[in-house]
């Protein structure tokens, strides 16, 4: 099977998308958690923490950055394992490709006072906590509900949620990273029949 030429950007955005309305459902009922970030976007590899603190007009929008970025794309015949067998021209239709897509999700966090050099309150650290906290959960949440409704297939497409890591406080901002490795609906070979 070929790969569909426009399948990882819009696999990508959709996760982008789906995560994104997650967060902004959890903001409308959880008091003090903030909701989608208003920088958020599919971007080309491990992304900057750029935009953390700040909102992007400094209006009353979310600061933070959410982005979804392709970790690696792979070929498989037995979904989720990487398949490394040797090809050849007559093996091209019993192979799946799988794309593990990374979702970084940043949030502002409190950091030593400069002017005293002071470490933040505990009071302080345990909200900055409970938000990343919460936020891990509605990530999970919008995997597990949003996923399945991606794609073509009528019970959506083979996934894999993988690791979900805290990201320790750096530069004011810490969050979470989510993988998840999807199987990518493909096309025939050329002078190969669809299937």
């Amino acid at each position: 099977m070929a790969l569909i030429l426009e399948s990882v950007n819009e696999l990508a955005t959709a996760v982008l998308a789906c995560v994104c309305q997650a967060l902004e459902a959890t903001a409308a009922t959880v008091e003090n958690q903030p909701g989608c970030p208003c920088r958020s976007c599919v971007v080309p590899g491990t992304p900057a923490w750029d935009s953390c603190e700040d909102p992007c007009d400094g209006s009353d929008d979310t600061g933070g950055q959410l982005t979804v970025h392709v970790a690696r794309i792979y070929p498989t015949t037995e979904f989720p394992t990487e398949t490394r067998e040797v090809r050849g021209l007559k093996s091209c239709s019993a192979t799946r490709i799988a794309v593990e897509l990374v979702i970084t999700l940043l949030r502002c966090v409190p950091t030593m006072d400069e002017g005293s050099q002071c470490p933040p309150t505990c009071e302080a650290t345990a909200a900055a906590a409970r938000v990343i906290q919460i936020d891990s959960a509605t990530v999970l949440n919008a995997l597990l509900c949003c996923v399945p409704s991606i794609g073509v297939r009528h019970r959506g497409p083979l996934y894999v949620i993988g690791q979900q890591k805290t990201l320790d406080p750096k530069g004011g901002c810490g969050g979470i990273e989510q993988r998840v490795t999807i199987a990518l609906a493909s096309c025939a070979c050329p002078d190969e029949e669809s299937p």
